[in-house]
């Protein structure tokens, strides 16, 4: 069982588990581990402000910290939302996860292109696709096939008011 307060464990849960959910998992067991990664997600983003800052720290070393946990808590987040169908939800947590990782993570970059692409927000889908695009690592030619993909979509369909 968790430390209801392990706010490292909780993100790290709340980040891993929808990505750990894949085609071979039955259906009842996927919305099982979406539930958990919700609830451990929540928890993460609404204990995090209140963490005392331990007095080896330094104050930078405590908020990159506290924002590393916020980041993996919003990443899982938006993850069960896509998986949920509920794109516009997704693209608030994972803006907010991109936005406080002291070293943004390009899986989150890719998944908020997706949301953003599938909501035909097109313009926010081309530049979460281009900031992943430019991380060094195996995510790279994805989402650079993603960019190009979602720019003709965006030439023959209609954007989305924000």
């Amino acid at each position: 069982a968790l430390v209801p307060n392990d706010v490292s464990t909780l993100a790290l849960m709340a980040q891993t588990l929808p990505r750990s959910i894949h085609s071979g998992i039955p259906q009842a067991d996927a919305a099982q581990l979406l539930a958990k990664a919700e609830k451990y997600s929540k928890q993460a983003i609404e204990i995090t402000p209140t963490i005392p800052k331990p007095a080896n720290l330094s104050d930078e070393a405590f908020a990159a910290a506290k924002n590393q946990n916020l980041a993996m808590a919003h990443s899982g987040l938006g993850l069960v939302y896509i998986r949920r169908g509920k794109n516009a939800e997704a693209i608030t947590e994972l803006d907010e996860a991109v936005k406080v990782d002291p070293n943004p993570d390009p899986v989150n970059y890719y998944l908020l292109g997706m949301a953003n692409k599938s909501t035909s927000h097109f313009d926010d889908a081309i530049t979460a696709f281009n900031k992943c695009a430019a991380i060094t690592g195996q995510m790279q030619a994805v989402c650079k096939t993603q960019a190009e993909d979602t720019k003709k979509k965006s030439a023959t369909e209609l954007s989305a008011p924000k």
